[in-house]
């Protein structure tokens, strides 16, 4: 199967989150990613394996022996792009920082932290709550009373793995081109500011306020929020657009002449109440049944377990079995996960070296 990063070779150096998530998305979609990890860290074999280190090879060295690092200096000396997440001057210590590939001037090396390379905080430690609570995120997130962390979604993997990813394939498609390379510096607290553009430009002209629960996404309005149902399980509503509201309604059996308008934020809390009290007469299964399909934007939170056998997921395949597939997909050069086999057959460090 021919795909999308056919015949692009990637050294990964073993590291956390969004590293691995970054390499596994590559290799997804056809490069050719080997994985560096130190002699106590073999991934996880059988059942119960990391999915984030799947699709790829890895080699066991130990980069303070010199057998070793001559190893993984020839492997990157082959390799059309690195990818790293160690703390500033790691790999420089080591003497596998950017300076030290001058002999392949192609290389993109991509580097993943939380803070960045440079800046106040760059030596520090952190993780992804920390990282968020400086972009304004984490603070727009969640309750009135509290913000919310939103897993590491948001932190490692959105404003992280994927701002590596596409940072390297900007450069590598650059030097595809000029055959030059060059650093790639994804810092998780600049892809969540970035993430966050929208909700600034809103901040900006005064059209969203800095408190939670009190504006369109946030949770605040109550045609763009959540409702508990007669079975404890909850209803997501989303109908932004009238004519969405108005197909919601009608399918809630209220008649929209009985609420006060909703372009009035201060109607919002009674508006909320009465979707509250019809919502709450049912089971989240059967509002799905009633709601769904029906351009009334709303659906059930579903659970991790639940989320795969909801029929969308099925007829998409989004899932094979509880594990996530490859996304997005590309018509001529679909993703995919390779197998073990396939692996050892495309990977082969003998094929490198």
């Amino acid at each position: 199967m021919v795909a999308a990063l056919q015949g692009i070779r990637i050294v990964e150096f073993a590291g956390l989150g969004p590293t691995p998530f970054a390499a596994m998305w590559l290799a997804e979609h056809g490069a050719q990613v080997v994985r560096i990890v130190r002699p106590e860290e073999q991934p996880l074999l059988g059942p119960h394996r990391d999915l984030l280190n799947r699709g790829r090879d890895w080699v066991e060295l130990d980069l303070k022996r010199p057998q070793d690092h001559a190893v993984a200096r020839e492997l990157v000396l082959r390799a059309d792009a690195l990818i790293e997440g160690m703390r500033p001057g790691v790999m420089e210590r080591l003497g596998l920082g950017p300076a030290d590939f001058a002999d392949n001037p192609r290389l993109v090396y991509g580097r993943m932290t939380g803070w960045g390379q440079s800046g106040p905080l760059s030596d520090s430690a952190g993780h992804d709550i920390t990282y968020l609570a400086i972009t304004g995120a984490l603070h727009a997130i969640g309750p009135a009373e509290h913000p919310v962390p939103p897993l590491n979604l948001l932190g490692d993997f959105a404003g992280g793995s994927m701002y590596l990813v596409s940072g390297m394939l900007a450069a590598m498609l650059r030097a595809s081109r000029t055959g030059r390379g060059q650093v790639v510096d994804a810092a998780i607290t600049d892809g969540v500011a970035h993430l966050m553009t929208m909700i600034s430009g809103l901040r900006m002209a005064n059209l969203w306020s800095d408190r939670r629960e009190a504006n369109l996404l946030d949770g605040g309005a109550p045609y763009y929020s959540l409702y508990r149902c007669a079975d404890g399980g909850f209803l997501a509503i989303g109908a932004i657009e009238p004519k969405f509201w108005s197909r919601l309604l009608e399918l809630l059996g209220i008649a929209a002449d009985s609420l006060p308008d909703r372009g009035d934020p201060d109607n919002w809390p009674a508006i909320r109440a009465r979707l509250e009290q019809v919502i709450a007469r049912r089971s989240r299964d059967e509002w799905a049944r009633l709601l769904e399909g029906q351009d009334a934007c709303a659906a059930p939170v579903l659970s991790i377990d639940e989320a795969p056998r909801h029929p969308h997921n099925i007829a998409r395949r989004s899932f094979s079995g509880h594990e996530p597939m490859p996304a997005p997909r590309l018509s001529a050069t679909p993703p995919h996960i390779r197998s073990g086999q396939e692996i050892r057959a495309e990977v082969a460090l003998q094929r490198w070296l």
